[in-house]
């Protein structure tokens, strides 16, 4: 395909000073630094450009880091201060409504995105909310819940029953208080790990549109691609758990010093897709001396294609984690090779595919050559199945303890910090949220999924008063 460029030839000034009022809008510290440190050094004094030098410097580094520590504190007084409730969501007995309802309930009742104040940002330390899909298995009956802020229960109520009609909501004690801690005198066992894409973001996995669910067939044709985890939470016995949790937050992810969004990353993703058949040819019209050619080959489509809608819809930053659990002699290792497995439908390896991270076994912090020759001691597991247990019942992801804003790699971490895992956000839109994360329709014939018994209906408009 040929591209003509849009702008005349004069605009390319315009186009060259708006850079660079961009570049200085963002790099203005950076650049007020570079400048003291030119003054010291043509005005100092023989023999004190480098004392001037070091003392602006350290200044700015002093600043940096009372900047970052005031406004860590100043955040987790906020986040300590949000009422949360756990909601479980009964689905009805017949769910004939495709996951694009599901798709619907997330956008509008979980996408609250605004822009903070100065007061709000620096004083107050105000984060946008944070909420959590939860798919769960107790001694093998599955329940659906939602943890989200207080003053948000009504939103998220009204909007489900307005997709949902025939679903129950309440509000449970959170279920993961049961365990108390992993290993030592509780006799609870774990193994967890967390979740990230294996490809850029833009890429998508395969979604609910892909198995043809967007176009609602008869029940007995539907390939629902989230039976699979149903299926494998309603398998287990008694004394296990299986939990799975997907926190959200309207995406405000940035990449680079440009501290662009996912929307451009996208974008700069799809350029870098384009640019092997790409090449600019000349043109004989004087305002357009050069044009755009890509021809790019037919096995990139799909890919163009997937990225492309993707971004067509609002994104969410994500954090994905998995947990099996077994008290005593009840863990069954085999199920934790399961739950590697859950993903495993959404795969599509040339467009994207979610890839499993910081498992707790011994092989945690084998990630690179050197470190591949050393296991995490018992000792170290356990604190990284703890770790993750406090993260999980913490619903925590996107504002982590302060100890995650200095990333040493293994084995230099554990002399510095206890050990732990740094989370790794992507971003997900509401189609792929929705497919890892809906109803299951009556083709999923597990018993111990707990739906509505029966159907409410309305009474007749003719009852006598």
């Amino acid at each position: 395909m040929s591209e003509k460029g849009a702008s005349g030839g004069g605009d390319w000034f315009d186009v060259f000073v708006n850079s660079i009022f961009d570049f200085v809008q963002k790099n203005w510290l950076r650049i007020l630094l570079v400048f003291f440190i030119y003054l010291a050094w043509k005005f100092g004094r023989e023999g004190e450009v480098l004392t001037l030098a070091l003392s602006v410097g350290g200044v700015y580094i002093l600043a940096k880091i009372a900047h970052d520590l005031w406004l860590h504190y100043v955040r987790q007084n906020f986040i300590a201060g949000i009422d949360w409730v756990l909601l479980e969501i009964i689905p009805p007995r017949d769910v004939v409504r495709s996951p694009k309802a599901m798709e619907l309930f997330i956008t509008n009742a979980m996408y609250h995105f605004s822009n903070k104040g100065g007061l709000e940002e620096y004083w107050q330390g105000a984060v946008w909310f944070w909420y959590s899909l939860e798919i769960v298995s107790i001694d093998g009956q599955v329940h659906f819940y939602i943890n989200t802020p207080t003053r948000i229960r009504n939103l998220i109520e009204t909007q489900m029953y307005a997709q949902f009609p025939q679903a129950q909501i309440r509000a449970v004690e959170d279920y993961t208080l049961a365990v108390d801690e992993i290993a030592g005198k509780s006799g609870w066992n774990m193994w967890g790990c967390e979740w990230r894409l294996e490809k850029p973001d833009v890429f998508p996995i395969r979604t609910y549109v892909d198995f043809g669910l967007d176009k609602d067939p008869k029940e007995e044709f539907k390939v629902d691609p989230i039976t699979p985890v149903i299926e494998l939470f309603g398998s287990i016995g008694k004394g296990e758990q299986l939990w799975l949790q997907i926190v959200i937050t309207p995406s405000k992810q940035t990449y680079g010093l440009d501290k662009h969004n996912w929307i451009q990353e996208g974008e700069e993703q799809i350029k870098k897709l384009l640019f092997p058949f790409t090449r600019l040819n000349k043109s004989e019209n004087p305002n357009n001396p050069l044009v755009t050619e890509i021809r790019n080959p037919a096995y990139i489509d799909p890919t163009l294609k997937a990225a492309t809608n993707k971004l067509l819809k609002l994104g969410f930053d994500t954090g994905i984690r998995s947990c099996y659990l077994g008290k005593g002699v009840a863990f069954n290792a085999n199920k934790r090779r399961e739950l590697r497995l859950i993903f495993r439908q959404y795969a599509a390896p040339y467009i994207n595919e979610f890839k499993r991270i910081n498992s707790t076994q011994a092989d945690a912090f084998a990630t690179g050559f050197l470190t591949s020759f050393f296991m995490a001691s018992n000792k170290t597991v356990n604190r990284l199945k703890n770790r993750m247990l406090i993260e999980y019942r913490e619903r925590e992801f996107f504002h982590p303890p302060l100890r995650h804003s200095i990333k040493l790699p293994w084995p230099l971490s554990p002399y510095i910090f206890p050990n732990y895992f740094h989370p790794h956000p992507i971003v997900l839109n509401t189609e792929e949220l929705a497919t890892i994360w809906h109803f299951p329709g009556q083709i999923l014939k597990v018993p111990t999924l707990e739906r509505i018994e029966s159907k409410e209906a309305s009474p007749p408009t003719n009852l006598p008063t």
